[in-house]
């Protein structure tokens, strides 16, 4: 694979997203949370979302304007008061990103009837590159456990993909919904 088609599938939104965002109602507000340069934000704003782009590098941010329906934010999410405190959002997006200390209140900041859509690295991942530092690699059925004990699960998913962004990746995967939201969801 070229760099130059590695840099565009890194780029592309992950197909776990795509296939969940169906559980966010058009004209939601949407938190992307550690969000890169916005590959999801893009994806949620073209598909009627107002989201809230959230990253601690102002130059991956800037990549977001004059995205209709994106709205940014530079913050670091690992240090000082969390910056959402008391902000509730219908849906939360999380990728490739994992900070435990901030997993209780990342999970409030999702509406009672919201969803949220996370993907990260597991443990398993080191044997194919970064992460590999334990610290940011999810135990077996971790993310799983965090999130059912207040939310409903609708997707989990756990282990190797043979092709991620250019390689083989183990990871965690999870889409749920908040215990408000009609039962049952409909699946994607």
């Amino acid at each position: 694979m070229s760099a130059g088609e590695l840099q565009r599938e890194r780029e592309a939104p992950s197909p776990w997203i795509v296939r969940f965002a169906a559980l966010i109602p058009a004209g939601s507000l949407v938190l992307d949370l550690a969000c890169g340069t916005g590959r999801h934000t893009r994806l949620l704003c073209a598909q009627g979302q107002r989201v809230l782009a959230v990253d601690r590098d102002a130059d991956a941010l800037r990549q977001l304007y004059g995205v209709d329906g994106a709205t940014t934010l530079q913050a670091d999410l690992e240090q000082g008061t969390w910056p959402l405190a008391g902000r509730r959002f219908d849906a939360v997006v999380v990728t490739r990103y994992l900070h435990r200390p901030r997993i209780d209140e990342l999970l409030t900041s999702v509406a009672a009837d919201g969803a949220l859509l996370y993907e990260t690295f597991a443990q398993g991942n080191e044997a194919f590159g970064k992460p590999s530092n334990r610290d940011f690699l999810l135990a077996p059925d971790e993310l799983l456990d965090r999130v059912r004990a207040c939310m409903r699960v609708v997707a989990f998913e756990q282990g190797l993909v043979a092709a991620h962004a250019g390689g083989p990746a183990v990871l965690q995967r999870i889409a749920a919904v908040g215990l408000e939201r009609a039962w049952p969801s409909a699946l994607p």
